[in-house]
């Protein structure tokens, strides 16, 4: 061997003693396995236990059915609903770059993860406030801007949260952990969401069920934080890139879609996402069949929570198993099923089962998704990963509720449907025939 030439120490042909010193880099991996193992059955609670309280209070938020129904009641009017729809999506489609940048240079993550889920919370005690004490234009002015402010720091804290799940938990040991929680949290929330809608909504509660309502998803989620804040114990990253301007780093973004299965998981999330569209229009749906009130907001709120909910437990550990491409196909499966359901049924029965099916797809299609992201190309890439497909759904996200709101005030809700499950089953195909299981394949 040439005296220029450099040993690798990893290969086994060329230092078969293991005499060749370790690289740094090699060293500070190892040093990150070890903390990772000594700290799992710690860091494993502290995560299912945050996950468990923020995964109840925050579905209370973002559940097909009380926010839908409380904008009705405001506004009267299904092209408000799609605004605040929009607007919680518009936050989340401008935070996510600027959360992705902040933190991909950095040693810890978790001291940035607990401010902006802080200010997450906060943005939900103002919805609370704002349902008490203010009335009028000057009510929905602060509500609306209350969602614009939530979606923004929930873009950041998905971006945060996600990456620093990727540090604690090995790959193999996520679907489990997600499942799990979002099954307890899940479970828990269910209940909540029928006692809000049958009690606390229906019975006007503190003189407003809804703000009511809000005001425990904030404690709940405050309570998961605190956890989360105690328990943690986060290692120094390994591998980090170094510091470079948001515009800059916004350039780079074509050199991540030269991975063609992360392009091509792009593409089905971007379909998905479409269809998730008509999501806030389900439960007015329901209403303009069944006639709109707090025992079908509860009602509905638990099969649709519920059925999010026992799936996780056949979503996890399926996922750690097989991979999460698997998960994600049985997910849109289970979604075009509910919205075939959904548009066809005119009485109780199918539309409680549309929701069931629609709950299944949900948690299957958010499980692999957030999953899958972290699978494919190198670590130091994956806050970047997180923020693109952040935005590119929140983009859609926040573009399609003002649109949909806007088409089912003028046609009604047929081609609101019809375009959702068109744009289901092109996510199935994209996602059958372009991508492979990440798991099982290197990137390029």
């Amino acid at each position: 061997m040439p005296p220029s030439a450099a040993i690798d120490p990893l290969d086994p042909l060329e230092d078969p003693d293991g005499l060749a010193p370790a690289s740094a880099q090699q060293l500070a991996l190892a040093e990150h396995a070890r903390f990772v193992d000594e700290n799992l059955k710690r860091n494993y609670r502290a995560n299912f236990i945050h996950g468990v309280l923020g995964m109840t209070g925050f579905r209370l938020i973002y559940a097909p059915t009380i926010i839908p129904a409380y904008l009705l009641l405001l506004t009267g009017s299904t092209a408000a609903v799609g605004l605040g729809a929009a607007l919680l999506q518009l936050g989340a489609t401008i935070s996510p770059i600027a959360s992705g940048s902040r933190i991909e240079h950095r040693s810890h993550i978790l001291p940035y993860a607990i401010r902006v889920g802080s200010l997450m919370r906060l943005m939900i005690l103002c919805l609370a406030l704002s349902g008490w004490f203010l009335t009028g234009n000057l009510l929905l002015a602060a509500t609306f801007v209350s969602f614009l402010l939530l979606g923004f720091f929930t873009g950041a804290q998905r971006v945060a949260f996600q990456m620093l799940m990727s540090k604690l938990i090995p790959i193999r040991q996520r679907g489990r952990l997600q499942g799990y929680r979002n099954f307890a949290g899940g479970l828990i929330a269910a209940v909540l969401a029928w006692a809000a809608g049958n009690y606390l909504i229906a019975d006007k509660w503190l003189g407003n069920g809804y703000a009511t309502t809000f005001l425990f998803a904030f404690l709940l989620t405050s309570a998961g934080l605190v956890v989360l804040k105690t328990m943690i114990r986060e290692p120094a990253a390994p591998i980090s890139r170094p510091q470079m301007p948001i515009l800059q780093r916004v350039r780079e973004f074509p050199i991540l879609l030269q991975n063609r299965g992360f392009a091509a998981f792009l593409l089905v999330q971007c379909f998905s996402t479409m269809a998730r569209v008509g999501a806030p229009f389900w439960t007015v749906y329901a209403g303009s069949r069944l006639g709109l009130d707090g025992a079908l907001i509860g009602g509905l709120s638990f099969v649709f929570l519920g059925s999010d909910t026992v799936s996780n437990v056949i979503w996890g550990p399926l996922g750690d198993r097989f991979g999460f491409k698997l998960i994600y196909v049985l997910a849109l499966v289970s979604s075009i099923s509910g919205t075939v359901l959904l548009i066809l049924g005119s009485t109780a029965t199918p539309i409680y089962a549309a929701f069931i099916l629609l709950g299944v797809g949900g948690s299957g299609w958010m499980l692999a998704s957030t999953t899958m992201v972290l699978e494919f190309g190198s670590s130091e890439d994956t806050p970047m990963r997180l923020a693109f497909v952040t935005t590119a759904e929140g983009a859609i996200a926040a573009i399609g509720p003002i649109l949909a709101g806007l088409l089912v005030a003028a046609y009604g809700f047929l081609p609101l449907f019809v375009i959702a499950l068109t744009a289901l089953l092109a996510a199935f195909l994209v996602l059958i025939v372009r991508v492979r299981e990440p798991r099982n394949h290197a990137a390029p």
